[in-house]
């Protein structure tokens, strides 16, 4: 994997007229991650979609190196195409990994021919990881990547962020819930509320 770096300097973030954070600090390098965790509403989501470079912030920047990749909410996938179509869609656009390997990987091969609408909240869910997995982007931005997961699944997503820093990435969970990462770095948004 190519060097990437992703790094956020005094970010803050306002929405309407409230200042969710600020003073957001850190620098990730090959091999880093970092758990963002705060409550509802604290500003987690508008964290990650800075990051990934969709919402400005209020001040401060962001700076990037490597492709990045998002999972959050909206699984990206065509509802009304079989789950294989739908991923096979993305891969002809990011000309990374085969579908049949990605829909191994996340243990989705008896899914593949089922339309992306019939499948469980869960099953969406490791499905836009699936697409995520695709890309093979340098840094992974996942935004409650455990939302409608059982533990099994979390467990797969956990040991999927693993592999992925081993082998240089850069990975940012948002998540409620604990995330088991060796040496993974906390960032308590509770700490910069305004």
């Amino acid at each position: 994997m190519q060097a990437c770096r992703l790094a956020a300097t005094d970010l803050a973030c306002r929405r309407g007229d409230r200042v969710l954070f600020t003073h957001i600090g850190f620098a990730l390098e090959p091999g880093d991650a970092l758990h963002v965790a705060g409550a509802n509403g604290i500003g987690k989501s508008s964290l990650i979609r800075i990051l990934a470079g969709l919402l400005r912030p209020f001040a401060g920047q962001v700076d990037r190196a490597g492709d990045i990749a998002l999972l959050d909410e909206r699984p990206a996938l065509d509802l009304q195409l079989p789950l294989r179509r739908a991923l096979d869609f993305w891969r002809r656009i990011d000309a990374r990994e085969s579908v049949e390997s990605v829909l191994a990987h996340l243990h989705l091969e008896e899914l593949a021919d089922v339309p992306v609408r019939y499948l469980s909240t869960g099953q969406r869910k490791r499905s836009a990881m699936a697409r995520l997995v695709g890309q093979q982007a340098h840094i992974w931005l996942l935004d409650e990547p455990f939302s409608g997961l059982d533990e099994n699944s979390r467990a797969l997503i956990e040991d999927l962020c693993a592999g992925h820093i081993a082998s240089g990435g850069i990975a940012v969970i948002a998540s409620h819930q604990p995330f088991r990462l060796h040496n993974i770095r906390q960032l308590d948004l509770a700490e910069f509320v305004a």
